[in-house]
Formats: structure tokens, C-alpha cells, sequence
């Protein structure tokens, strides 16, 4: 175990001043579903802990109006038992609820999801203890160190997105959802508050894999807001996986359509579980505006979800998998009753 202090401030203003007062060794806490979990295994090593959860006001849920909100501090079970979602957006609930446990879920907010790191063998299983510390060398860990995915068992990598410096999977489920939604996130930093998709919250690895979120220093996700749209009745969040729950996605597809009788109008399709980072399939939307959702009609936007994907030595097995998750899931939204 190696020492650190711990704050529990009562508003984000304190919360953003223990943190700059810290340093550079300070991380914000919430749920600690993740965090924990990688100080456990000395990939995260802080010095200083921000507990957030003392925060009032931060863990609201409304569903009514032209947005959806939810309070970063909102647990993921909690929102995920939202009977508005339930009924008008369905990729929002099982984005949710097909995450990890229930135990987690009610523990793991949904701001702190979104800032899930990777579940690279290689990332946390070389930081575990002296002995076997930088066995795997991970330029995610430690910037220079090489990858060892690269060269290795690479089966749970990413097919989209890789660079020469790392191939690690993004991990989440509610990230993809949200960013098939169009969802803003909302942030607060020494300088403020601002906006900014939640797309534009993940950085591709390139040479600095280490760099993984857009964050400044000491900002603080304080919600989430997503567009209400009736493509929401039509939607899915599909996922496949090795065995039926408390695993993470080898593809996933989170679809919503808006319809007009029974042609698509618009068009909202994300991958998950197949990139470095929550996939947005933009060729896929087009090759769906228009047409009637048929089986020939969901294949082809599958095969264009996955276009330039690359394959490794034993993950080529995601190119048809993904393609055909969301030609799954496209069928699956198409046919949900609205009423």
C-alpha cells in the first residue's frame, strides 16, 4: 500500500482547489469502481485522493424537456431505472445494464464511466507488483516503454483506431451510447465551465497513447446531457461477448433510427468493444438514410461500420463479428413498437 491523503470537499469550487493545491498527483473519486481497482495494481499510483461524492446537486436525472440530463454523480442503476428512458430510449437503459454487475452499477457513476481506462492484459498486468513489474511494457503506462499487445495475444484488440503505439480496446458501454446520441458533456475547471461532446472527450492514441482524455487540468465532469429525439424509440444498444454478463464487449453496436413510416430518416450508429476509442459509424448512417430497413439493407451499413479495419495476428475475427452486431442491432431498433 502506498500513502496518500484524502479530501472530501462540498462543492466543485473546493473540489477544483484541493486538486490544483495537490498537484499533480491528484485524482478525483467517485464511485472508485476503477480507480481502486488500479491502485490495487500500481497502475495508478496518487498521491492525493478527491472524494466527490459529498458534492449536492450533481446526481439529478431529468427526462423531460428538449434534453435529457444526468448529474455526473448519478449512479449507473439509478438511471438505468428511469422509466422515461425505459420507454422512449432504450440504448441509454441497456447501454447501462448490460455493464459489468449490479453491484457495480450501483456503486459507478455515470460520469466516472466515462472515464473508464482500458482493460489491456498488457496495460494492468505489468504494473502488479516488484516482481513482475514491467514484465509487459506498455506505452499507456509508461510513455516509451513499447507495446506489448503489438506482438502478443491481441484477440480483445482494437480492429479501428490503432496506431503503431497501442491497439488497447476503449472499454465502456455508456460511452458508445452516448456518443451515438450526440451527447454533450459538461465540465468545470479552474477556468470555468464549458461544453464539448462527448466524442470529442476521447483521444486516438497516435504516438501519445498515454494522452487519453481531452480533460484540462483539475476539470471535473459535472453532467451529461443528450438531445431528446424520437429515434430514441427505435433504438438498441447490442452487445457480444464472451460468456452472457459481467463481461466486456468483443463488438457492440448502440443504433437509434428515426423513421418515417418505415424509411429511415436519420440515422445514429456507434461501435463499441472494436476501437481505441467509442466508434462513431458515419458511413454506416449514410448507407441507411432513405432506405427501407431490410437484412441486405442492415449487412451493408455493417460492412460499412467496419470499413478500414485492420486486423492483428488473432483478432480478425472482430471485422465480421462487428459488422454483423450492427446489422443486429439495426434490425433489432427497426422493429421496436413505439407506441
Amino acid at each position: 500500500m502506498r500513502a496518500f491523503s484524502y479530501a472530501r470537499p462540498e462543492t466543485p469550487a473546493a473540489a477544483i482547489e484541493a486538486f490544483v493545491a495537490a498537484g499533480s498527483g491528484a485524482r478525483y473519486i467517485a464511485g472508485g469502481t476503477t480507480l481502486y481497482d488500479l491502485m490495487k495494481l500500481r497502475v495508478e499510483q496518487p498521491t492525493h485522493l478527491i472524494d466527490v461524492t459529498a458534492i449536492r446537486g450533481l446526481d439529478e436525472i431529468a427526462t423531460d424537456g428538449d434534453m435529457l440530463r444526468f448529474g455526473a454523480l448519478a449512479p449507473m442503476s439509478a438511471v438505468a431505472a428511469d422509466r422515461t428512458l425505459q420507454r422512449d430510449y432504450p440504448v441509454l437503459v441497456e447501454a447501462l445494464s448490460k455493464a459489468a454487475s449490479q453491484q457495480l452499477r450501483n456503486m459507478a457513476t455515470v460520469g466516472g464511466n466515462l472515464l473508464q481506462r482500458t482493460r489491456c492484459l498488457y496495460f494492468r498486468n505489468g504494473a502488479g507488483s516488484a516482481s513482475t513489474a514491467n514484465v509487459y511494457p506498455c506505452n499507456k503506462r509508461e510513455p516509451g516503454a513499447g507495446c506489448a499487445a503489438q506482438d502478443g495475444i491481441d484477440r480483445g484488440q482494437a480492429v479501428l483506431g490503432q496506431s503503431a503505439a497501442c491497439n488497447a480496446v476503449s472499454p465502456g458501454d455508456w460511452p458508445v451510447a452516448l456518443v451515438a446520441m450526440d451527447a454533450q458533456l459538461e465540465l468545470l475547471g479552474p477556468e470555468g465551465a464549458r461544453t464539448i461532446p462527448v466524442a470529442e472527450l476521447y483521444r486516438p492514441p497516435g504516438d501519445t497513447p498515454h494522452l487519453e482524455f481531452t480533460l484540462q487540468p483539475a476539470e471535473i465532469v459535472t453532467g451529461i446531457a443528450v438531445p431528446a429525439t424520437r429515434a430514441g424509440r427505435h433504438s438498441t444498444y447490442h452487445k457480444i461477448r464472451d460468456r452472457e454478463s459481467y463481461a466486456f464487449a468483443l463488438a457492440s453496436a448502440a443504433v437509434a433510427l428515426e423513421l418515417d413510416g418505415d424509411i429511415v430518416r436519420r440515422a445514429h450508429v456507434a461501435l463499441g468493444g472494436v476501437a481505441t476509442q467509442p466508434w462513431r459509424a458515419a458511413a454506416a448512417e449514410q448507407a441507411l438514410l432513405g432506405q427501407r430497413v431490410t437484412p441486405d439493407i442492415a449487412n451493408a451499413a455493417g460492412r460499412a461500420a467496419l470499413q478500414g479495419a485492420r486486423a492483428g495476428h488473432h483478432n480478425g475475427f472482430k471485422i465480421e463479428l462487428g459488422a454483423r452486431t450492427v446489422a443486429d442491432a439495426i434490425l433489432i431498433a427497426a422493429a421496436r413498437n413505439p407506441a
